[in-house]
């Protein structure tokens, strides 16, 4: 059995709610090459969207998003919320 925890974040951001949410977070954008993600959920939902493939995904808490290195992305928060992201150098468990 594996009990080894998984990798811890090396960075996050800020936590933001739906009025502080960055512009830039709203619009495509990637992580760096080598970079993974972890859109956390803290209250309400957020629309987290990829694109080549096009795919949409609804985060709450308990339900976090992963973000696969340099891969397009952006969200949308669905009402009001908060939410973070940390920042890993090898794939998070989640």
């Amino acid at each position: 059995m594996d009990h080894e925890p998984g990798p811890k974040p090396y960075r996050s951001t800020p936590m933001f709610d739906h009025l502080t949410l960055p512009a830039a977070l709203r619009r495509e954008h990637r992580t760096k090459p080598g970079v993974w993600g972890v859109v956390r959920v803290l209250r309400g939902r957020l629309k987290l969207s990829f694109g080549d493939p096009a795919e949409e995904q609804i985060l709450s808490p308990g339900c976090p998003g992963l973000l696969p290195p340099a891969k397009a992305h952006w969200v949308e928060p669905l009402g009001p919320m908060q939410m973070q992201v940390d920042f890993y150098k090898r794939a998070p468990k989640l």
